[in-house]
């Protein structure tokens, strides 16, 4: 009996499973693009052929396409199974920006940089309280993939789950995206890892400490023998400043965090064409809630009246496991990638119980969790003489609940406390939510300046509700010189909402008391369609200089977005019925000789009109208002920039510059969201010397000075749609880094 590819595909990643059930621990594998990999500390915008050849790289690099694959090495089969891999998920029409591990080594902090820091070095990418970012005009709503199999997203939180020392190269991709790529859309953060394969066996042990008590050991080690390769990572960080000051002043109060982020890569070569891969992660932060001064009770406790607020114990922990299998391969001219995969994520917040119920009327500790079981399988053959057809599926289950135990006072119609003596309150629910999807699309080489992708994707998504739609996508690329590439594209997108949810249940079992909120709707979030057009063009100017310049409209039905309504840290989803969001984008980069540097700037502009969902979040007055008139997401930012600068004095010695610039998000006016905060700017410096010891050997230190000018500026003022209190952007610090390999 002959097997199609996909039922071949299903077959040996099910066989794999089965057989290394007894050692598996969960992977995660991307399709990666080839990215235009450059030694600045981010590269431009560049709509690259999927297909062609970067030797940019050192041999054996993970793009690097070996002359002949039939010699064949371990590291020349890697390669070659790389290049494979990377083949399988095209970028035609979409806009994307490459950052290498070198680039991210040459960031202020180097390796101990929090992933969404080194997003920020992309154009168009908002910093936001909490760690949040935005892109594009987009509330989070981000893809992470790594080596090609997509990682369902975790509970919104404070922490980050990924460690940028596991990062080869990442590539944000946004704007129109091929058929691949569904569910979050904002904008899909493509990771290649690194690989023992591609490195002599090793490792690296180091300490990154300074300002604001932190301290951030870490080791990794890797490396390949025979069949087997390996990359493993892990650190501890711990500082005073977990989350943003809620005051302007240069020391939080209560605001110590615990963190601690594990990641490793194990990979077995079966044969030439295929090899089997399990990677795994962890991440567990623990964090203090800083405190605001000089607050005022407004309920009453027992025979209490008064409560200091710089006392109050709040804290919140966040865990994230995952872990994938994928079986990678090539059957005829057919190559695969087949993964299942598994990710927890869970949040616990713990309110101090007699301040909670003083300040905001309940004292609510939260318990959050999210298990997601995945099955990714994508396909590429080539057809024709100059076609090549891709297609594949995907699933994802996720078991989510919320457990809620609140401490309330009851209270009259008016909202007003008629008892000082609190009595407690359940609530929980339980989801079950189902993604499927499926794609097809076909990439079109018409000659050697013109290719066209087109395809479409089927997505159906049931938990609250069952929804469904069939998204059609296409991009093209013209080569119009050598040194000019023009990108446009059209993607009909399908976003599901998240799975924390606040019931009408839940809000009608705090009737009656100070956390009673009046249920004026809907109250389950709707999946949010949208349509996405984006055109773009890529200039080389010799070669050290590169231009891009990007731009984007997207009109949206049901436009989600998310705030802080309740008195804990945790967001709720709502949606408006109408969004439009429109922007342009311009990079520049710089890269010859000791010298790189490079600029991105940014325009925005994203609102909303008449909020049809979660209507318990806001006043009648509000309501009113936003269901006539258009009005501006509260993490709408005008202008955006970033920028930075390196320069090798010797080969042992940099020193370097960046910068992040915004226009400030919203805040409330005469209307909704009605102004934005003031402008800010950050500059970062450093500089790096590698020691060479006679009985040590090389010592590479760094010494980083963030915000070196010590401006004090405010991301969030407390005000705005779905904004709970003011956070500023961190004060003045210095940092050293020392670093040993082996």
């Amino acid at each position: 009996m002959k097997l199609s590819p996909l039922a071949l595909g299903l077959s040996l990643a099910l066989y794999a499973v089965s057989s290394y059930a007894a050692t598996a621990i969960p992977t995660l594998d991307i399709p990666g693009t080839t990215p235009a990999v450059a030694s600045s500390a981010a590269t431009a915008q560049q709509p690259a052929d999927s297909n062609a050849d970067d030797t940019s790289g050192a041999a054996g690099s993970r793009n690097r396409r070996p002359s002949k694959v039939q010699q064949l090495g371990t590291i020349s089969v890697t390669a070659a199974l790389d290049q494979a891999r990377n083949g399988l998920s095209p970028d035609t029409g979409s806009s994307q920006y490459v950052i290498t591990a070198q680039n991210i080594q040459a960031l202020p902090l180097g390796d101990a940089t929090p992933m969404n820091q080194v997003l920020l070095q992309a154009p168009g990418v908002v910093q936001d309280s909490y760690g949040q970012l935005h892109v594009r005009g987009d509330h989070a709503n981000l893809q992470y993939r790594i080596n090609g199999v997509m990682i369902p997203e975790s509970i919104s939180g404070f922490g980050q789950s990924l460690d940028p020392r596991t990062i080869q190269s990442v590539t944000l991709l946004d704007g129109a995206l091929p058929a691949q790529y569904g569910e979050r859309t904002a904008a899909v953060v493509d990771i290649n890892t690194k690989s023992g394969s591609d490195l002599n066996n090793g490792g690296s042990v180091g300490i990154t400490g300074g300002s604001f008590g932190t301290v951030n050991p870490y080791a990794s080690l890797w490396g390949h023998s025979g069949n087997w390769s390996y990359f493993f990572t892990a650190n501890y960080l711990e500082n005073n400043i977990g989350i943003e000051n809620p005051t302007p002043s240069r020391d939080p109060i209560h605001d110590h965090t615990n963190q601690i982020k594990a990641f490793g890569d194990v990979t077995y070569l079966i044969n030439n064409d295929t090899r089997l891969s399990l990677m795994f992660g962890s991440t567990n932060n623990r964090f203090q809630i800083p405190n605001n001064p000089s607050q005022v009770p407004q309920f009453g406790y027992l025979d209490i009246t008064t409560f200091n607020s710089a006392d109050l114990n709040e804290r919140q922990d966040e865990e994230t496991r995952f872990g994938a299998l994928a079986l990678q391969g090539k059957f005829a001219d057919t190559h695969y990638q087949v993964s299942v995969g598994q990710r927890y994520s869970g949040l616990q917040y713990y309110p101090d119980d007699i301040g909670d119920l003083m300040f905001n009327g309940v004292a609510g500790q939260i318990n959050q969790g999210d298990r997601a079981t995945t099955l990714q399988a994508d396909f590429s053959m080539p057809w024709a003489s100059n076609h090549t057809l891709r297609y594949g599926l995907y699933g994802e289950l996720d078991r989510a609940y919320t457990h809620t135990y609140s401490q309330v006072f009851p209270a009259d119609d008016a909202g007003n406390q008629t008892s000082t003596v609190p009595f407690s309150i359940f609530t929980g629910d339980r989801i079950l939510a189902k993604t499927m999807a499926a794609y097809v699309q076909d990439q079109w080489d018409i000659n050697d300046s013109w290719t066209v992708n087109y395809g479409v994707r089927g997505d159906r998504y049931q938990a609250f509700r069952e929804e469904s739609q069939l998204s059609p996508r296409v991009g093209v690329v013209w080569q119009a010189t050598d040194s000019t590439t023009v990108h446009a594209g059209y993607s009909r997108y399908f976003t599901p909402p998240q799975t924390e949810l606040i019931s009408t249940e839940n809000i009608e079992a705090f009737a009656g008391t100070t956390n009673a909120v009046k249920n004026y709707g809907n109250n389950t979030p709707l999946a949010e369609r949208s349509h996405y057009f984006d055109v773009g063009i890529s200039q080389n100017i010799g070669s050290a200089w590169t231009l891009g310049f990007d731009s984007y409209y997207r009109q949206v039905d049901r436009l989600q977005d998310e705030g802080q309504f309740g008195a804990a840290l945790v967001y709720s989803t709502f949606n408006y019925k109408y969004g439009r969001v429109r922007g342009n984008e311009f990079s520049l980069t710089y890269n010859q000789g000791p010298l790189s540097a490079y600029f991105n700037f940014a325009y925005s502009r994203a609102m909303g009109k008449d909020v049809i969902t979660s209507q318990y979040n806001f006043s009648p007055d509000e309501l009113a208002y936003i269901a006539d008139h258009w009005i501006h997401l509260d993490h709408d930012q005008k202008l955006t920039s970033s920028g930075g600068i390196n320069y090798a004095i010797t080969d042992a010695t940099k020193v370097g510059a960046d910068y992040i610039f915004g226009s400030g998000l919203r805040e409330d006016g005469l209307t909704p969201n009605g102004l934005s905060l003031p402008y800010y700017f950050q500059l970062n410096l450093n500089v790096s010397h590698d020691f060479n010891f006679e009985s040590f050997g090389k010592l590479h230190t760094q010494l980083a000075l963030i915000n070196a000018l010590d401006r004090t500026y405010e991301l969030r003022s407390g005000t705005g749609v779905g904004v709970g209190a003011p956070q500023y952007g961190p004060r003045r610090g210095v940092y050293l880094t020392l670093q040993k390999d082996f």
